[in-house]
């Protein structure tokens, strides 16, 4: 087996995520472990006030955001203008350098419901990709399909209406995922962070546009902040994995991980004024039945940036 301390390191020296410091990463994992989130209910952070977050509740967001990459608001109602009052949160949390695709609405807010599938080219394309059908998601980060510049590191699924049944989403914050392959196999987590790990084919779009093929790693850490990334999908036919044993085994194991009963898994249904804010966190959704009359809606905002961070860590 290959040393993985003589290789070049991939991250910074003291860093949890450099191979070659067993050390750095065991005291990150020790913490980050003990102190993850049990429940979903955990993530969620009461707002009384749907137009705006008071400072407190901002406070309680980001502390969540920077311990377990994820939280929940709830508010006791929605605003009038569930987008812009979306777009004032968002600011509100640092996130600024918005990430509008070809689908999304005029203000780069993309609103997910069920689309005909078979719309006229140029006319709603939106049925053709499976967010906007009631089918399930399979396990994802959004934005895999993306060029490294164009990395999302931020996320906010704003529920406006939720399906009459179904449409629960799964979330595993992705530290948690490179700990259980790191532990299984240090040569897993090398493997898939190579440059070349995982490419997504090239894609011609319903508009007529082509998207070239994209490879790239699974995890990366970002050099300015140190961050950890992830960029995965479970899909399989938009997907090339890298043609090597510790690259086919670490994607084997990441399947294992995301398909079996794994208690770190949290689980949620996005009712009415609830709203996900995460770094980009690994996520799923189960198929869901609509209401003609109230057919789900969410709003989805991506993000080029992080959460801003807290004045203070979790439970300080």
């Amino acid at each position: 087996m290959t040393d993985l301390i003589a290789e070049r390191p991939l991250v910074a020296r003291g860093s949890p995520f450099d191979l070659g410091d067993d050390d750095v990463y065991r005291r990150w994992r020790a913490h980050k472990l003990a102190t993850r989130a049990q429940r979903a209910e955990d993530l969620i952070v009461d707002v009384a006030d749907p137009e705006v977050l008071s400072a407190a509740e901002r406070e309680a967001i980001l502390r969540r955001c920077a311990t377990w990459n994820m939280a929940i608001y709830r508010l006791p109602r929605d605003a009038a203008d569930p987008a812009a009052a979306l777009r004032v949160r968002c600011a509100q949390l640092g996130l600024k350098s918005l990430d509008a695709n070809w689908l999304a609405d005029d203000d780069g807010l993309s609103s997910i419901a069920v689309r005909p599938a078979d719309a006229a080219p140029g006319v709603d394309a939106h049925g053709a990709y499976i967010p906007y059908t009631d089918r399930a998601i399979r396990w994802h980060t959004d934005g895999y399909y993306h060029e490294a510049g164009r990395r999302i590191r931020a996320m906010v699924l704003h529920g406006v209406r939720p399906a009459a049944a179904g449409g629960v989403n799964a979330l595993l914050d992705h530290e948690l995922a490179y700990i259980a392959l790191r532990d299984a196999s240090p040569r897993w987590v090398r493997a898939l962070m190579a440059d070349d790990a995982m490419t997504i084919p090239e894609r011609r779009a319903v508009d007529g546009s082509v998207r070239a093929a994209q490879s790239g790693p699974v995890f990366s850490v970002d050099p300015g902040d140190g961050c950890l990334h992830m960029r995965y999908t479970a899909r399989t036919r938009s997907i090339e994995w890298k043609d090597d044993a510790p690259t086919r085994e670490a994607a084997s194991f990441l399947e294992q991980l995301l398909n079996g009963q794994n208690p770190q898994v949290l689980r949620l249904r996005l009712e009415a004024g609830m709203g996900l804010v995460c770094h980009n966190v690994l996520h799923d959704r189960t198929a869901f039945t609509d209401d003609p009359a109230r057919p789900r809606l969410l709003l989805r905002a991506r993000f080029l940036d992080r959460v801003a961070a807290p004045t203070r860590g979790l439970g300080s």
